[in-house]
């Protein structure tokens, strides 16, 4: 069950679409300052490739975390994974989500 709340004064992450392919699908997501994904949850393992530094908070059904962002990092995780991600700095920051769909 998400933990969302019904609304959030941040603004909603930006996801352009760059490949949508039977096997893959590649989006980029654009955090703006003080921005979120909003709790979601994932239905395809996938991989994150960080575009820039920085460094994002992570909201989970197990509680918050925070983590740095490297440039060039990449991360994997499974399908199912719950969470919001939450950019409350003062500067953009850019992921590449890489979904496997096969």
């Amino acid at each position: 069950m998400s933990q969302a709340p019904i609304s959030s004064p941040r603004q909603s992450v930006d996801a352009i679409t760059q490949i949508d392919h039977p096997r893959v699908r590649v989006t980029e997501l654009r955090f703006p300052a003080h921005s979120e994904t909003r709790w979601h949850r994932h239905q395809h393992d996938y991989v994150i490739v960080q575009m820039t530094g920085g460094e994002l908070q992570l909201e989970t059904p197990d509680g918050d975390k925070r983590f740095p962002l490297e440039c060039g990092k990449t991360y994997y995780r499974d399908k199912g994974n719950e969470h919001n991600v939450i950019n409350d700095s003062e500067r953009e920051v850019v992921l590449l989500e890489i979904e496997l769909l096969d």
